[in-house]
């Protein structure tokens, strides 16, 4: 599996985004399986679909969770509290609920990497002072 932000998740479903073509290209260079991400980012994802898309978009997104090509990861209490710490850390940045949910899950399910768009992952540190890889 392959832990995954909103970014790509939206590039790879609008074919206007900016960033469709790299997101695209970038999928194709993944190991092979599903994408994993939080309900945060799914969250975050449906909305900005709709908003460029409407139910179409929506609906697209769906398909790819029911195909078991997107797998939702379910948070924990202890995540959650995690997630409220991670965020008072990078309050400056600001790390926002999705961004410090995915950096909960690449501790907890020690992942290394992570597909996105994100510029912030570069800056973001795990509990044991290491750097997430960040593809593409």
């Amino acid at each position: 599996m392959t832990l995954t932000d909103t970014g790509p998740l939206v590039a790879l479903l609008d074919r206007d985004d900016a960033r469709h073509t790299d997101a695209v290209a970038a999928a194709r260079q993944l190991p092979p399986g599903p994408l994993l991400t939080t309900w945060p980012c799914f969250t975050e994802a449906m909305y900005l679909l709709g908003s460029v898309g409407g139910h179409r978009y929506q609906a697209e997104l769906w398909k790819v969770c029911q195909a078991g090509r997107l797998v939702l990861h379910d948070l924990t209490a202890a995540d959650v509290s995690r997630m409220a710490a991670l965020m008072r850390k990078y309050q400056d940045q600001p790390m926002d609920l999705a961004d410090a949910s995915l950096v909960v899950v690449a501790e907890s399910r020690s992942f290394r990497r992570i597909f996105t768009l994100d510029s912030d992952f570069h800056i973001y540190r795990l509990a044991d002072g290491s750097a997430l890889q960040v593809l593409p």
